[in-house]
């Protein structure tokens, strides 16, 4: 697991990269290396998790030159292969077989691979080019910068470290506050800043003098074709889900480093936890699996520990239980938000940073989490929602509006009247083909859902933050549900193996995991993990003085896009009847601010609005 970051048809000198990779140092402390030419460079910071004493980056074979961010978990499989016709690897780590790969295989190198990464190559046999790669499910990010006019290429792994380049200016999209409150952070290759884009998952793209910048999406797992198996029954299902789920489990285990699991309490996680002890237990391993679970001083809704330490003791698990003091949030909202890079709207990014630091603070470089089950199973209550809503289209701006930060008809009324001509002048603040799929897409309204929440939430969401904020405590994140085998084998089941309306949600994954968990887990509410910011945001908490200062009337009027006494109406209403709605609403506007304050020197001066504000371009 490394970060990596680099240029095309760009002149660095050497302290440039060298600032570059210090603002990734975190992800990435054991080792750092560069190839830098007079105009291209290619950089790696290393966390070393797969043969620690090998897998010096950057990667050379001949005049290929690779960095590679991920772990690779069919590498031994590609190492026979290759070898078998004619390379030779000095080491056994994953990565090293990447540039023979690319040699053999060309610009369709990703397909053969099985894990989570982002990969650039540097290619000097004939005409210099670029390729570049990311996961099936977008799980290692890659920014970037492309200035077509100049022919000018910088990627980094993390946004404020490509904003350490000297051609990268931090520059606001003034649209970019309207699709952050739609979706909670902008899908697609969307980001907060102007000019600055992310490749989306499965994506090959491809860099010349020539042609310029070709990006090529690959299908994703869940896109490949797979039909659902309707002869199979519930049962079945769910035996063929478990015992895939154990494979996975087992091989993602395999590191040279300490592993830990993530336990938060409901069906995911502690079905991961159960399949990883028991695979170490299995394996003859020494020692048990060590879990860790993260809740709050004091007395809050939704505390799921008991739930948690259950699952331990059930699977003989050497337990830890992470505790923060909500007293501290407010301190944790600005490296939050500086780790991140743009605004996450959901209030369990404070919680996944304090729980990966406790991990890495406990030993373990290697995390298991239950992350992204809810997409692929079809676990959110949204999700029930459409599905029981009546036909016609009507049930598509409900299902979006789940998805928003601030619901729509909130968010308007929160917009000053420039604001407002400024957003609606761009258009929809979702990419297009968000509505296309869920409106005309072939397959169920289940499936076209699924589509939409795997191509553009889960990665934008969901994976990337898991990636940042636990790639800041130097942890890699290992996530069994987004697995290409998992992820189409979730394709085979039919909607009802999945979710009925009365009857329950995720019921395939509900009949893996029997025997396995407690009962209790498994009959338990299902609720989601975040934090109870409608219980902290409150008069006389430390997250209730943060939001007033963060959120004055001063400081909006001099950002010209929410109205102040909206603003001021929502504290009121909070203050006497507290709500999620309001609450996260509320939470959403201080993030903003605060990212704001964290990346910008002009936070708090009037923002200019653009009309029309320019719309970033999706990739086909």
């Amino acid at each position: 697991m490394c970060r990596i970051y680099g240029t095309f048809n760009v002149q660095s000198d050497e302290a440039e990269l060298r600032r570059v990779a210090d603002l990734m140092h975190h992800g990435g402390p054991d080792a750092q290396g560069v190839a830098h030419r007079p105009d291209w460079a290619l950089g790696n910071n290393r966390l070393s998790i797969m043969d620690p004493e090998g897998g010096a980056q950057p990667y050379h074979l001949g005049r290929v030159t690779v960095v590679f961010n991920g772990e690779i978990y069919n590498h031994h499989e590609l190492r026979s292969r290759l070898a078998g016709l004619g390379f030779h690897f000095d080491d056994l780590c994953d990565g090293s077989i990447l540039p023979a790969l690319y040699i053999t295989y060309g610009d369709r190198f990703a397909e053969h691979l099985d894990g989570m990464y982002s990969v650039a190559v540097m290619d000097l046999r004939e005409t210099p080019r670029m390729v570049l790669a990311t996961d099936d499910s977008g799980m290692k990010p890659l920014y970037y910068h492309w200035d077509r006019a100049a022919g000018r290429f910088h990627f980094a792994s993390e946004l404020p470290a490509l904003l350490g380049f000297a051609g990268v200016r931090a520059e606001e999209d003034e649209a970019g506050l309207d699709a952050y409150l739609t979706s909670k952070t902008p899908f697609g290759n969307r980001t907060m800043f102007r000019g600055v884009q992310v490749f989306p998952p499965a994506a090959t793209v491809v860099l010349t003098h020539r042609d310029g910048l070709r990006i090529k999406q690959r299908p994703m797992a869940h896109e490949q074709g797979l039909r659902p198996d309707k002869d199979r029954t519930l049962e079945e299902a769910g035996d063929q889900l478990r015992a895939l789920l154990s494979e996975e489990v087992s091989r993602l285990l395999i590191a040279d480093a300490p592993v830990a699991a993530v336990t938060s309490g409901g069906l995911d996680s502690s079905l991961v936890t159960a399949l990883a002890a028991r695979a170490l237990r299995d394996g003859g391993g020494t020692g048990s699996l060590h879990t860790f679970n993260i809740a709050y001083t004091g007395t809050w809704p939704s505390d799921e520990r008991a739930y948690a330490a259950e699952v331990a003791r059930a699977a003989g698990t050497t337990h830890h239980q992470v505790e923060v003091d909500p007293a501290t949030f407010p301190d944790l909202m600005t490296d939050v938000v500086r780790h991140l890079g743009q605004p996450n709207a959901d209030p369990i990014t404070l919680s996944t940073f304090s729980l990966f630091r406790a991990v890495r603070d406990a030993g373990f470089k290697v995390a298991l989490t239950g992350d992204a089950a809810d997409e692929l199973f079809s676990g959110y209550s949204r999700m029930t929602q459409a599905v029981a809503a009546h036909h016609g289209s009507s049930w598509i701006d409900g299902y979006l509006d789940h998805l928003a930060a601030v619901p729509r008809a909130l968010r308007q009324s929160l917009y000053t009247d420039e604001y407002a001509f400024a957003v609606n002048a761009v258009g929809p603040a979702l990419p297009s083909g968000i509505r296309r799929i869920l409106h005309s897409s072939p397959g169920t309204r289940l499936q076209r859902i699924g589509a939409v929440e795997q191509r553009y939430r889960l990665p934008a969401y969901h994976l990337r933050r898991v990636d940042h904020l636990s790639m800041a405590s130097s942890v890699e994140v290992r996530l069994p549900f987004t697995q290409p085998s998992v992820v189409r084998f979730a394709s085979t089941l039919t909607d009802e193996q999945r979710l009925v309306p009365g009857l329950g949600v995720k019921r395939a994954l509900y009949q893996a995991a029997q025997g396995l968990i407690p009962r209790s887990v498994l009959e338990r509410p299902k609720q989601p993990f975040t934090l109870p910011v409608t219980a902290m945001l409150t008069p006389g908490q430390r997250l209730w003085t943060l939001a007033r200062d963060v959120l004055s009337p001063h400081t909006l009027r001099a950002d010209g896009r929410i109205r102040p006494e909206r603003v001021d109406a929502l504290f009121d209403e909070q203050a006497t009847r507290p709500s999620d709605t309001v609450s996260l609403a509320l939470w959403s506007l201080m993030s903003h601010q605060l990212w704001r304050q964290e990346f910008f020197a002009t936070a708090g001066t009037p923002i200019t609005l653009h009309t029309p504000v320019r719309v970033l371009q999706e990739a086909a």
